[in-house]
């Protein structure tokens, strides 16, 4: 019994010694992410956020105030019965010149037929101005002769009474005329002469207020200026409209959904690098897996400041013949500056990873190359279970991928974009972890418990 125990001792002894003299440190092997150097097309954007907004927006308004007592019927009834009772509403399509708004006119109606009616008096007053004229004209006519004739006969034959103070004839009594006769015929025909241009000048009033009432009249009934789809109604039937100040608005109308426009803020650290007739792509969530298309066709000098960041506003111009972009959508906007074609494009974080000196190859742990340069870089390309160094030239970037380019790039070859961590190795690999359980499992077992 003694001699067994004595050999288990020995044993567990010996076992120990061997596995503390063969521990010794262990270095994990290195587990590389890379991915392989690939030949494409890649951009130098601009950023942006715009809003998708019609060509050309008609805020149609009232100039005159009232009830409104009709709208306009949908077109649409004309070829669909689900239409063929309802009146102009959002998506209605609109002709030049139909009516959109009827205002009740009957006030316009009773002012348009009061000035014709002052019209009409000033007309018939003129007439009795020009009769009243024209008998101050021949009564002044009447007493020119009467008081001529006296005056040469006082003065020729003697027989009269002889002359007034500074020379004016003195009649006798029983004459056919006297001074103030005379001097009031001559006033009357020229009050009579006022009274005709008074009566003309009425008329010229009479028929401007006849014109304002017509159209006044006629602002009562709305039509549309232009042919255009409505986006935006804003009257209902029975509403008053007062117009005042402001100009009421009814409709919004945009002039042809099928060209559109996206109203972009650029900020200005960006917008010297943005050109008339830039291209520009741009994605709406909308639509998320669909790239539209377009072109800078301007852009805005007056810039605005939201909490010190200054803005330009660029207009872009895009294509909607499919009428798939809607009014007022949110555009995630990326400006085409410049591109290269057919490169060799690796990640960006290739170029920022930064080796342990323990897994940099140990021919090249002392010859490490420096980056001098903007335009230059360092990717590291695996061997075996070490990186080497590689130097290269950096183009264009569009934030997440870089072109590049010098000896050794070549499309296909793997570069290192980091390690994969020690922890999520061992998980993986270690043949006496426990094994998972999916989350869903686990909280039926929890609720069963």
């Amino acid at each position: 019994m003694k001699v067994l125990m004595g050999f288990l001792v020995v044993a567990v002894l010996s076992a120990s010694a061997y596995f503390y003299t063969n521990r010794g440190p262990h270095v994990p092997q290195a587990n590389y992410r890379t991915q392989a150097i690939e030949r494409g097309d890649i951009y130098f954007n601009v950023g942006a956020t715009g809003t998708v907004e019609p060509e050309e927006v008609i805020d149609v308004g009232a100039q005159v105030m009232g009830r409104i007592k009709e709208i306009g019927k949908d077109p649409r009834g004309k070829s669909d019965p689900n239409f063929a009772s309802k009146t102009l509403d959002y998506g209605s399509p609109v002709e030049e010149g139909m009516v959109l708004v009827q205002i009740d006119p009957a006030v316009y109606r009773a002012q348009r037929d009061q000035a014709q009616a002052t019209l009409d008096r000033a007309k018939a007053d003129l007439l009795q101005f020009q009769a009243r004229a024209d008998h101050s004209e021949a009564e002044w006519k009447r007493a020119q002769k009467l008081y001529v004739g006296i005056a040469a006969s006082s003065s020729g034959t003697g027989t009269g009474t002889g002359t007034g103070t500074a020379g004016t004839p003195k009649t006798t009594y029983g004459s056919a005329i006297s001074d103030s006769d005379y001097l009031l015929a001559k006033a009357n025909y020229g009050a009579a002469k006022a009274n005709v241009e008074v009566g003309k000048s009425v008329i010229a009033q009479s028929t401007s207020a006849l014109s304002l009432a017509e159209t006044n009249l006629g602002y009562t009934t709305i039509t549309s200026p232009v042919s255009g789809t409505i986006i935006d109604r804003r009257v209902n039937m029975g509403q008053t409209v007062v117009a005042n100040l402001n100009t009421p608005s009814l409709f919004l109308i945009a002039k042809d959904l099928r060209r559109m426009q996206v109203w972009a803020s650029v900020n200005e650290a960006d917008i010297g690098l943005v050109k008339v007739n830039t291209p520009v792509h741009f994605k709406v969530d909308a639509f998320p897996k669909d790239t539209f298309y377009g072109t800078v066709t301007q852009i805005r000098l007056n810039a605005s400041m939201s909490q010190n960041v200054v803005t330009y506003t660029v207009v872009i111009t895009t294509d909607n013949s499919n009428q798939r972009l809607l009014p007022y959508l949110t555009a995630d906007v990326k400006f085409e500056i410049e591109k290269r074609h057919d490169a060799l494009i690796v990640p960006n974080v290739a170029l920022r990873y930064k080796p342990q000196r323990d897994r940099i190859s140990p021919a090249d742990r002392e010859s490490v190359p420096q980056v001098t340069d903007e335009n230059q870089g360092l990717i590291w390309i695996q061997e075996e279970n070490f990186v080497r160094p590689l130097l290269v030239t950096i183009g264009l970037t569009d934030g997440s991928s870089t072109e590049v380019s010098g000896a050794g790039i070549e499309e296909g070859r793997l570069v290192v974009l980091g390690e994969k961590s020690q922890a999520a190795s061992d998980e993986t690999n270690n043949p006496f972890a426990p094994p998972k359980i999916p989350r869903n499992k686990q909280t039926s077992a929890g609720q069963n418990e």
